[in-house]
């Protein structure tokens, strides 16, 4: 009895392991990309919050500290031109990022593939 119980159980895996290797691929280019471009976007927003780069340029031309006096203008305008410069920089390498994990997650099955392949041959 023990022998039919893990038979009928062996062939229930095997089958469930052979239609997630099928559907797999699918998976991986439909839903999961979905959901990676949605938790990169998010990302990227959360990144650009933490950077307040939007504010920094909304108020390129306001002065700081209330001095309102040409030398003020000027030094809060190139203060602020500045900051966006570096922002704009940082955010850039952020995007950079996303952008190599979002290759890499288009890619990789195609390497895998392409290395077992590989080594078949």
């Amino acid at each position: 009895m023990f022998k039919h119980h893990s038979a009928v159980y062996g062939t229930k895996i095997l089958a469930g392991l052979a239609v997630d290797l099928v559907y797999f691929p699918a998976w991986w280019y439909s839903g999961g990309l979905i959901r990676l471009i949605k938790y990169l976007k998010n990302f990227l927003a959360e990144r650009e919050k933490s950077l307040a780069l939007l504010v920094w340029i909304k108020n390129i031309h306001i002065p700081m500290y209330g001095q309102y006096d040409w030398q003020g203008r000027l030094i809060s305008f190139f203060m602020r031109l500045f900051q966006v410069i570096i922002r704009s920089i940082a955010m850039f390498v952020w995007l950079i990022f996303v952008l190599m994990i979002f290759i890499f997650w288009v890619i990789i099955p195609l390497l895998v593939l392409y290395e077992i392949s590989f080594q078949l041959k």
